[in-house]
C-alpha cells in the first residue's frame, strides 16, 4: 500500500524570505529599544548643544540640534587629519635636507616635520656624521632655513601663553617648539627631559617665566624658535665630533649652486603622525601638516592661508559639506563652526581610519576642550565588530559631555 504525505513544504526561496522578514522585525524593534533608550538624552541638551548618533548600517537613532552651527573644538582635526591623508597621503613622510655651500656653511632645509625630536636628531646627526666623512668636514656656519613655511604664522586663537597648545608653527621646527626644564637641588635649571639638554640659549627665557618646573613655548620672534632647533642641532653634532668654527644663524639653501649631502626622510608615516596627533591631541602637529598640506596643494611657501584652503576645499568639494567656517585646523579658535550633521559626514569618511584614533574599551573618538566647550566625536564597536558614529556637541558653559557619553557606552551595543 502507498502512503503519500499531504504535507506541502513551501519553496526553499519562501523560508529564506520569512527568516529575512523575521530579521528585520528583529532589528526594527532593537533600534526601537535603542531610539527608546537615547530619549533620555533630550534633558542634557541644551540649545547650543547637539547629539548625533548613527547605527552601524546608517541608520539615525538620535538626533537633535544636528543642523546647528557650533564650536568643534578639538573634533577638528578629524577634518585635518582627513584632509592630510588625501593631499599628501598615508605613506607620505616629511624630509629635512641638509647642503654645503661653496663657503663650507652646512644649510639645513626644513619642511614642516612635526616630529623632530631630540631621539630623532639624534639619529639624524649620526647619519649626517657618516655622510661627511668622506666629504670635506670643514664647517663654517650652521645655516638654518624655515622658507618653506611663511615666516611668523599666526594662528586663530592661539595666544601668548607658556602652553604647549600656543606653540607657534614654523618649517623647521623641534620638541613641538617647548622647552621642559625644571630646577635641580642647588637651584639651578636643568633639563626636565633626559634626552634633551637644557641649552644656554634658551636659559634666560626660561628665567623670565619665573616657574621652578613646566614648559617655556618657544617664540617666533627674533627667530627664536628657528634658532633653537640649530642650536640643539649642533649640540649632537658635537657629541659626533662635528664642529663649526662660525655662527648659527637663518638663510636660505641655493640648489642650484649647493650641494646636497643628506635628506632626511622621516621614520612617521602620515598615518603613523595622525596616530600622534590624535594620541597627545597636539594643536602644533595640527596645524604643521595642515599647513603643509596646502603647500603641497598650491605651492611653497605654506602659509595659514593655503592650509585653512585646502581643507575647505577638501570639505565642500570632496566631502560637498556646507555652512562650515574654517579658520585654522587644530579646533583652538572659537571661530570655527560646524554642525554635528558635518562632523558626521566627516567620520563616515574617516571609517577606513579610525583605528588611528584614541581607544578606550569599545571607543574610538577624538576629545574637544576649549573653556566653556566640550565635544567628543568617534566610534563605538558592537559585539558584531560594527561601528555606531556619534557626534557630541555641548557648548553650554559649565556643562559636560561625560554624562552624554556615559548614556551612549551603557546602551549602544
Amino acid at each position: 500500500m502507498r502512503i503519500t504525505s499531504t504535507l506541502k513544504i513551501p519553496p526553499l526561496s519562501s523560508v529564506w524570505i520569512c527568516l529575512a522578514f523575521v530579521c528585520l522585525l528583529v532589528l526594527a524593534q532593537l533600534q526601537m529599544v535603542y531610539a527608546g533608550n537615547l530619549d533620555k538624552l533630550n534633558n542634557l541638551i541644551g540649545d547650543q548643544d547637539a547629539v548625533l548618533v548613527v547605527d552601524p548600517q546608517g541608520q539615525v537613532l538620535f538626533s537633535k540640534n544636528a543642523d546647528r552651527q557650533l564650536i568643534p573644538a578639538s573634533t577638528l582635526k578629524i577634518l585635518t587629519a582627513l584632509a592630510a591623508l588625501r593631499y599628501l597621503g598615508p605613506d607620505y613622510r616629511f624630509i629635512t635636507e641638509f647642503y654645503m655651500d661653496q663657503d663650507d656653511n652646512l644649510i639645513v632645509k626644513g619642511y614642516g616635520d612635526p616630529l623632530l625630536i631630540s631621539e630623532v636628531l639624534v639619529d639624524i646627526v649620526a647619519e649626517l656624521a657618516a655622510r661627511l666623512d668622506t666629504k670635506p668636514t670643514k664647517i663654517k656656519d650652521l645655516v638654518l632655513d624655515d622658507s618653506y613655511f611663511e615666516d611668523s604664522i599666526v594662528i586663530p586663537g592661539v595666544t601668548s601663553t607658556y602652553e604647549p597648545y600656543d606653540a607657534p608653527n614654523g618649517a623647521l621646527c623641534v620638541n613641538f617648539n617647548t622647552v621642559y626644564f625644571k630646577r635641580n637641588n642647588s637651584g639651578a635649571y636643568v633639563s626636565a627631559e633626559p634626552q634633551t639638554p637644557l641649552l644656554p640659549f634658551i636659559v634666560n627665557r626660561i628665567r623670565l617665566s619665573k616657574m621652578n618646573r613646566g614648559r617655556i613655548v618657544l617664540s617666533r620672534e627674533d627667530n627664536e624658535s628657528t634658532l633653537y632647533a640649530g642650536h640643539l642641532l649642533l649640540y649632537f653634532m658635537k657629541q659626533q665630533g662635528i664642529h663649526i668654527s662660525g655662527r648659527i644663524r637663518t638663510g636660505v639653501a641655493r640648489k642650484e649652486s649647493d650641494r646636497l649631502i643628506f635628506r632626511y626622510l622621516s621614520g612617521f608615516s602620515m598615518a603613523q603622525v595622525i596616530s600622534k596627533l590624535f594620541e597627545y591631541s597636539s594643536n602644533f602637529v595640527a596645524n604643521q601638516i595642515g599647513i603643509a598640506a596646502g603647500a603641497n596643494v598650491y605651492g611653497p611657501p605654506g602659509t595659514l592661508s593655503k592650509g585653512v584652503r585646502a581643507l575647505s576645499t577638501f570639505a565642500e568639494d570632496i566631502l560637498n559639506l556646507t555652512n562650515i567656517n574654517i579658520v585654522e585646523g587644530s579646533g583652538i579658535s572659537r571661530e570655527n563652526r560646524i554642525s554635528a550633521q558635518n562632523l558626521h559626514i566627516i567620520l563616515e569618511a574617516f571609517l577606513p581610519n579610525h583605528r588611528l584614533m584614541h581607544r578606550e574599551g569599545r571607543a574610538f573618538f577624538k576629545t574637544g576642550t576649549l573653556s566653556g566647550i566640550n565635544t567628543r566625536a568617534g566610534y563605538i564597536e558592537n559585539r558584531a565588530g560594527g561601528l555606531y558614529r556619534f557626534v557630541v556637541m555641548v557648548n553650554t558653559p559649565g556643562k559636560s559631555a561625560d554624562p552624554i557619553m556615559k548614556i551612549l557606552l551603557n546602551n549602544l551595543d
